[in-house]
């Protein structure tokens, strides 16, 4: 015989399991997209880059300097006390800018 168990919030009556598992399928979620959303972009930048010229050379710079920056602002985010996924929703907006600019060009 199998016994479920809830683990009942005595405040908002809602299972803690039910949240946990939500909160981990939304950041499992969050980082399927983007990378799916990074393949993407590199794909896009790889044309720009293979065209040659001045705006491939831009495009390597630009690669180089938004990494760090992501980087940085990464590592700022978790020490004031932010989550992994609150880096990764950030990093999924820099990921779709990229992508429309690069459509553009």
């Amino acid at each position: 015989m199998v016994v479920a168990v809830a683990l009942i919030d005595p405040v908002g009556g809602q299972s803690r399991g039910g949240a946990m598992f939500r909160n981990w399928m939304r950041l499992t979620n969050d980082a399927v997209l983007l990378g799916f959303e990074t393949q993407h972009v590199i794909g896009l930048r790889l044309v720009k880059l293979s065209r040659g010229g001045p705006a491939a050379e831009s495009e390597a710079l630009r690669m180089v300097t938004e990494k760090t920056t992501a980087l940085a602002e990464a590592g700022m985010t978790l020490a004031r006390g932010g989550s992994a996924g609150k880096v990764i929703r950030r990093y999924r907006t820099h990921v779709r800018a990229n992508k429309r600019r690069l459509l553009k060009s």
